[in-house]
């Protein structure tokens, strides 16, 4: 009787488990628990330049590799972890596009990111025009965006597309969309903070 509750009870935290590894989801709604494969966070190697790298202008590698982010405690289902690459860059997501692609480098030492902090984001997007950009919660509570977005001119991150800073603060914790449009080409990401 005892095995039997033990391989049962192990059945039932393998189905949980495989439940909190999802993505967040296709479409504009809020992450619900079902699987996608949307806003997969990347570990970057050398692909995201470091903070030296940053500073000197040096080029990095390409990025090898994909893994999905998956919510941690306290996490919304969908809601995707940046992953720090070993070498000490930066960690990056990759968002969910329509008639782009779509990647962002977050400037903060370790994830998941702090509300109340101001938090440097640069993106890198596809497509055509201006970038618009805004964050929000599911509850409708919106991030302040303290600057940006700024065109930038020159960078070490190898990402494709036009490339763009901002400056965000979370005013609370929460599973939160950051979209992005242009004229041609608009997608988002779901960023987990604390």
């Amino acid at each position: 009787m005892m095995r039997w509750l033990t391989c049962g009870a192990a059945v039932v935290a393998a189905v949980a488990l495989a439940g909190c590894s999802t993505v967040a989801p296709a479409s504009g709604s809020a992450p619900s628990g079902a699987a996608s494969a949307t806003a997969t966070a990347v570990p970057t190697g050398a692909a995201s330049p470091t903070p030296s790298d940053v500073a000197s202008g040096v080029a990095s590698p390409a990025p090898s590799g994909v893994a999905s982010g998956t919510p941690g405690p306290g996490r919304s289902d969908g809601c995707a972890e940046a992953v720090a690459p070993a070498g000490g860059g930066f960690p990056e997501v990759q968002g969910t596009a329509r008639d782009a692609e779509l990647w962002g480098l977050l400037f903060v030492k370790k994830t998941p990111l702090h509300h109340g902090d101001e938090i440097k984001i640069v993106w890198r997007m596809t497509g055509e025009g201006p970038l618009r950009v805004k964050a929000t919660l599911p509850d409708g509570a919106a991030a302040k965006l303290v600057w940006g977005p700024e065109q930038h001119d020159g960078s070490t991150w190898r990402r494709p597309g036009q490339e763009w800073g901002t400056g965000f603060v979370f005013p609370k914790p929460g599973c939160w969309k950051v979209e992005l449009t242009r004229t041609r080409g608009s997608g988002h990401v779901w960023l987990a903070v604390d």
